[in-house]
């Protein structure tokens, strides 16, 4: 079916054309060639961290991450249980065993007072996952870890730009995921990143992303690596995306804040935190109506996406426990459209469906 309002639609402009123009016109089309090695840098200094690895997609960073990390088999990694299946695959990927965690109801995100009762003697590190970009309150995260040689590993790929206490998320953990797939606050149309302050372990993720060639020479490989860069093409789209940073956000911004106006106890809008610099990915709201306004909205022609199906009902995944917040967050929530050049009155429309369905 074509919507007449898409729940996404990548906003691309004169000044992503003129990046990828310069990249094809230099006939710098390739994973080494200099447009991605400067979006790596223009990428770490906007997160605030050292170094940026560019890869392929959010998913590879998430498996390198953990493979850098020397997770295998014999390890276990805690997971949000409401999340993108991405984040436990690249655990199985790795030959270990993800243990899921359930979520808050006001955030989505995993519930840190839950997460100490899942810490065994094989647990090796910890994915917080900043849920539709709210960031998830990584004091706590800290504090149930406390202790222990536990590793955190930020998932961030919904979250660019969005701050905890002041600090911006991607710049937390040993190693933090992002990804620039055409739907995500910033795009590269594919793509994914990992951002890290330790030098070794980004020079290690360097070497596994493309095949761990020599840095001398040529065919000596020490190590298994994988061919998961990122093209110089895609690395072009970004750097535009980068140059429009604060504009994405704001539109973004703009956008959930004339939803918060309108829907405001019709049903349960997002919060943001005290210690939490919201953004906005996926305005989500929650209802026990959520069918009957998926059902209106599609019969408008407007395009909208179900809340996540948790991890442990995962045909593949399955898993035992008490996890009564993301199955309701699975059955009661719903996103709507929420892209940058979404416009007011496309607003109207899909506000006013939500009401007269109310």
């Amino acid at each position: 079916m074509k919507y007449k309002i898409p729940v996404s639609r990548p906003s691309i402009t004169e000044v992503e054309k003129k990046w990828v123009n310069k990249a094809l016109d230099e006939c710098k089309i390739s994973s080494i060639a200099g447009f991605t090695k400067l979006f790596e840098e223009k990428f770490a200094e906007r997160i605030g961290v050292k170094h940026c690895i560019a890869v392929n997609s959010g998913s590879s960073a998430l498996f390198l991450a953990l493979w850098a990390l020397n997770i295998r088999s014999d390890n276990e990694v805690i997971v949000p249980d409401f999340t993108m299946v991405a984040t436990a695959n690249a655990v199985i990927e790795c030959g270990a065993k993800p243990i899921f965690v359930d979520a808050e109801w006001d955030t989505c995100n995993i519930n840190p007072d839950l997460i100490k009762e899942k810490i065994t003697e094989r647990t090796k590190v910890i994915i917080p996952v900043h849920i539709y970009g709210q960031p998830v309150n990584m004091s706590k995260i800290f504090e149930a870890i406390k202790g222990k040689n536990i590793k955190v590993v930020e998932d961030a790929a919904e979250a660019h730009g969005a701050e905890y206490g002041g600090k911006t998320v991607g710049s937390f953990g040993i190693c933090n995921c992002f990804s620039f797939y055409a739907n995500k606050i910033i795009t590269c149309g594919e793509g994914g990143a990992i951002t890290t302050n330790d030098d070794a372990l980004a020079s290690e993720l360097r070497g596994i992303r493309a095949y761990y060639f020599p840095k001398v020479g040529h065919f000596w490989h020490e190590k298994i690596g994988w061919n998961l860069r990122l093209s110089s093409l895609n690395a072009a789209i970004g750097l535009g995306q980068l140059e429009r940073w604060d504009e994405l956000h704001e539109k973004r911004n703009k956008i959930a804040k004339y939803y918060d106006k309108y829907l405001e106890g019709l049903v349960e809008i997002p919060v943001e935190k005290k210690f939490a610099k919201n953004v906005s990915w996926y305005y989500f709201i929650k209802t026990p109506k959520r069918n009957e306004i998926e059902k209106a909205l599609k019969e408008n022609g407007i395009e909208t996406r179900r809340g996540f199906i948790p991890m442990h009902l995962q045909p593949y995944l399955k898993q035992d426990g008490n996890f009564p917040v993301s199955e309701r967050l699975m059955n009661e929530g719903i996103y709507l459209p929420t892209f940058p050049d979404l416009t007011e009155k496309e607003q109207d429309e899909i506000i006013k469906v939500i009401k007269e369905t109310l």
